[in-house]
């Protein structure tokens, strides 16, 4: 999953969360002019809002990621030509137990499968990055 969590009293706004949590759980400082913008809120399983924050790191080869352990138990990235390959995109479908059903985007990856939120936030952020493509 992406960076997150709550905000703290000291967080301004919803970058400032952003930009913190991604200090603390990846050890990387991103500058506030590194932002782009936010996406649409999205409501998490636990009724929680999300407010996805999308900013430009720049090189990942130039990028010296310091995770924290007690939050990231493994990071890894997948570049952008690999989520907008075919076979690397995918549906899952739930139904709930009071047979209400809904289905949400999955990316593959070796041992890795982006699904859930973090799946529906990449989506997002690939309708924006390249329209028509994805």
């Amino acid at each position: 999953s992406f960076p997150g969590g709550r905000r703290d009293p000291a967080d301004g706004d919803a970058v400032a969360t952003a930009l913190r949590e991604t200090r603390e759980e990846l050890g990387v400082t991103v500058a506030a002019t590194s932002v782009w913008g936010q996406l649409r809120t999205l409501p998490d399983r636990h009724g929680m809002t999300v407010a996805p924050i999308v900013a430009n790191l720049g090189s990942l080869e130039a990028l010296t990621l310091n995770p924290n352990p007690d939050e990231v138990e493994e990071v890894f990235t997948l570049p952008l030509a690999h989520l907008l390959r075919e076979e690397n995109q995918g549906y899952t479908h739930f139904r709930t137990a009071s047979g209400y059903g809904y289905t949400l985007p999955v990316f593959l990856n070796g041992p890795h499968k982006v699904w859930g939120l973090t799946a529906i936030i990449t989506e997002l952020t690939l309708e924006l990055l390249v329209p028509g493509r994805y």
